[in-house]
């Protein structure tokens, strides 16, 4: 198991600071941990869990209801 600092998380996933806490907050995005005092870290299999959720939301048709509204 790896902790990935903010920095890594940003690279990662390419979205900003603002857009990762607010998916934190929003309970969208995996939380980070406090590692050594108030330094915050990811673990990184959560990091790309999360990546990898999203890859097979865009590979998965679209249900039903998302296709009547195209």
């Amino acid at each position: 198991m790896r902790l990935i600092k903010l920095d890594e998380v940003k690279r990662k996933t390419t979205l900003s600071r603002t857009s990762i806490y607010k998916l934190v907050v929003e309970n969208m995005f995996p939380k980070p941990v406090t590692a050594i005092g108030r330094s915050r870290a990811w673990v990184e299999e959560e990091v790309d869990d999360w990546i990898r959720a999203r890859i097979a939301e865009r590979n998965c048709p679209p249900s039903k209801a998302q296709s009547e509204h195209m």
